[in-house]
């Protein structure tokens, strides 16, 4: 027969978490101090590292977390329970995931989806403080892609036919090698929205963007029939 006192603190126990949320692996993946509001979600004062959990889908429904979020290498399917906000870095590469819905809407950090079975960018943020790292994917085009990227853009090792919906601005390099089916003319619409070096052959070699440019210029004012042996 349970006794007043552990009744008592079994009531108070699960009035303070109301949500039966898992605190033992709630604490075990959190570096720092969580909040735990009214709605079940999670706001967290540090980072979250959920890495190599063998997870299928995220374990808790979190809000804001002010450092940096990590799920990569498990089995995720979604980013159902994802923060909304990060201000580190958010990574969910090495998953199974197929899209981005679910994904925070802001990134302070950078953002790495790399290593999945991404067939669009449909639920990325719309800008990203550091890098954003999309490739090994089964990408075709970059629509859905962050507006703008403050670091690299790596979109290499896709099925790119198209650089449509490439961010506006990228303040590092640009990584588009390995797309077999990605024409070199495809250059031309993104070589003045990046800063950095640019990469198009799959060697990986430094594509000079004074020369990117040349080949623009000379496509824009020759005829078809003049273009020669230009890849267009």
């Amino acid at each position: 027969m349970k006794s007043l006192e552990s009744i008592y603190n079994s009531i108070l126990l699960e009035n303070q978490n109301p949500n039966n949320i898992d605190l033992k692996l709630l604490k075990g993946c959190i570096i720092g101090k969580y909040t735990i509001n009214d709605d079940g979600s999670i706001d967290v004062d540090g980072m979250v590292r959920l890495t190599n959990k063998y997870l299928t889908k995220i374990p808790f429904k979190f809000r804001n977390v002010s450092g940096s979020f990590w799920c990569n290498s498990n089995q995720l399917s979604s980013l159902k329970g994802a923060p909304n906000s990060v201000g580190g870095n958010f990574n969910c590469s090495d998953n199974q995931l197929t899209s981005l819905l679910g994904a925070p809407k802001t990134v302070g950090g950078s953002f790495y989806c790399s290593n999945n079975q991404l067939k669009s960018l449909e639920g990325a943020p719309n800008s990203v403080g550091g890098g954003f790292y999309c490739y090994n994917n089964q990408l075709k085009s970059l629509e859905g892609a962050p507006i703008n990227v403050g670091g690299d853009f790596s979109c290499h090792d896709n099925q790119l036919t198209s650089l449509k919906g490439a961010p506006n601005t990228v303040g590092g390099g640009f990584n588009c090698s390995n797309n077999p089916n990605l024409p070199y003319s495809e250059l031309f619409k993104i070589v003045d929205r990046v800063r950095g070096d640019i990469y198009y052959s799959s060697h990986r070699t430094l594509e000079d963007k004074d020369k990117i440019r040349r080949d623009r210029d000379v496509k824009e004012t020759l005829k078809d029939d003049e273009l020669g042996s230009l890849d267009v």
